[in-house]
């Protein structure tokens, strides 16, 4: 298994913030996407929020790659119609890529028994 760790920005509005949390709600889920999430090699995927800072949690087999991800990603309408939504919703952190939305982080300490490799 592999885990990657991302942050994102949204806009700082407590309405669009709602909007934006509804969307993510088990009642307004798109299947496509999380087909699309399980097919590329997705296990678990949790977002977590504090004002309008976003840190995302993505657990993945040992075969998962960004470039599948995004080829799959590619040929799904859905996938891209649910991307273009989220837009409206997310603002890049200021040393994203352009074009990128979610940052990956680097782990930069763990505690415990078990330290990741």
């Amino acid at each position: 298994m592999q885990r990657f760790c991302f942050a994102l920005d949204l806009v700082d509005d407590p309405e669009l913030i709602r909007e934006y949390e509804n969307h993510h709600s088990p009642s307004n889920d798109w299947p496509e996407v999380t087909k699309n999430d399980i097919d590329a090699g997705i296990i678990n995927l949790q977002i977590y929020r504090t004002g309008n800072r976003m840190f995302m949690i993505m657990d993945t087999d040992d075969d998962f790659t960004f470039e599948k991800k995004a080829a799959l990603d590619a040929m799904i309408p859905k996938v891209q119609e649910w991307e273009k939504l989220m837009w409206k919703y997310q603002v890049p952190l200021p040393w994203a890529k352009e074009g990128e939305k979610w940052v990956l982080m680097d782990q930069i300490f763990q505690s415990g028994a078990k330290k990741a490799k």
